[in-house]
């Protein structure tokens, strides 16, 4: 028996016994709303039956990773997406060429996956069943937009044994830029090409024509506590600020840090159809998928996620396409890539923001990459 069948048997038991021991808290986790669709559909195939049609498959993980996969979607006429969160199972569903699933925990994989075309995962959703058996089935394995951040690489490297046979099963290797194409090597990445990365490329699907009144507008995307970090650095008298934080789930706790400093209307109770007047000073945006109508309208942007040191940094190219200032922490470990790739973003301290908001430097994308290499590579 090959090695790799008996390392497949591994870790298929090692899965299956984690699976089993998890069994009551995904059961306890699927009651919660965030996660009723997403669990039982990946854990239990709950309405989530294998792809019918046999196309090129996309997986990406979550809605940002979605999202930027549009202007290659854009390329194909069928599709199939997997998912794992809720958000990116939304945006996925928008694209109409597209039959959506969530992808199944690692367990199901063996009898879930039919033949493809070619399986394209997006990023570093490196499941190790995910590839072995899409590498049996299909014509094809390929791994875009690959990164590897620098401050997640050392531990990578200790599981380089696990990689490496991971990478075994993938065809062709996209890398965003030629540090990742270096790091993914080490961890036994083979057929790699440096093709920029795809969130470069965005091209604003405007959904909501917001109106401001005379003060200049500041949007803050938020992760938990910096909220009240922003709003402790910021003159807020001085400005409309709109608060967006990056998770629903979040949004009556961000309202009521909020209401400490003064008066806040909800983006959800004074906006109806595809017009909206911001007229209050301070605003809580509780609706997904208004930030890049938001960014449209901007006076300046305040990137957050990058305040906080366990998150990373947020994608900063939605703002920075309508050549937005952007002012952002010192924490964007996971997203270095994207800030090479513009011009002009101001990194501070919480105390500085005041500062920058006085003296805006705006913003503009370096370089785009080219979709249609990419394309050719995935139909190649």
């Amino acid at each position: 028996m090959k090695s790799d069948t008996i390392f497949s048997i591994f870790y298929y038991l090692i899965t299956l016994i984690i699976y089993i021991l998890s069994l009551p808290f995904l059961i306890l986790l699927s009651l919660k709303s965030k996660y009723k669709k997403s669990i039982p559909a990946r854990f239990f195939l709950y309405k989530n039956p294998p792809f019918v049609k046999n196309r090129i498959w996309f997986h990406a993980c979550s809605l940002g990773e979605t999202r930027a996969l549009k202007p290659v979607l854009d390329n194909f006429d069928e599709v199939n997406i997997s998912v794992i969160t809720n958000t990116g199972y939304a945006q996925a569903k928008k694209n109409k060429n597209a039959d959506v699933r969530f992808l199944p925990f690692e367990i199901f994989l063996p009898f879930w996956v039919k033949p493809c075309k070619a399986l394209v995962v997006m990023e570093a959703e490196l499941w190790y069943m995910l590839f072995y058996v899409a590498k049996k089935r299909c014509e094809k394995t390929v791994l875009i937009n690959a990164r590897i951040s620098e401050k997640s690489f050392p531990k990578y490297l200790k599981f380089r044994w696990f990689y490496k046979r991971v990478f075994k099963n993938i065809d062709i290797v996209l890398a965003q830029s030629a540090e990742d194409k270096k790091r993914l090597e080490a961890l036994g990445a083979e057929n790699v090409e440096v093709t920029g990365n795809i969130k470069t490329f965005f091209k604003p699907e405007i959904t909501t024509d917001y109106q401001k009144n005379k003060k200049l507008v500041v949007i803050a995307s938020t992760h938990p506590g910096e909220e009240k970090i922003i709003m402790d650095n910021i003159d807020y008298k001085s400005y409309q600020i709109v608060v967006v934080p990056r998770h629903p789930e979040r949004f009556e706790e961000v309202f009521e840090t909020l209401k400490t400093y003064g008066n806040v209307s909800k983006i959800s109770e004074i906006c109806s159809g595809n017009e909206c007047e911001l007229r209050d000073d301070l605003i809580l945006c509780d609706k997904m998928g208004e930030l890049v109508n938001l960014y449209k309208v901007a006076d300046a942007v305040i990137l957050g996620g990058s305040f906080v040191d366990n998150v990373g940094g947020h994608n900063p190219v939605e703002a920075a396409y309508f050549q937005k200032p952007i002012i952002s922490g010192k924490y964007i470990f996971n997203q270095k890539a994207l800030y090479n790739e513009i011009e002009g973003i101001v990194q501070c301290e919480p105390c500085e923001i005041n500062k920058h908001l006085k003296s805006p430097v705006f913003t503009k994308i370096k370089n785009r990459t080219d979709i249609n290499k990419i394309v050719k590579l995935i139909k190649g």
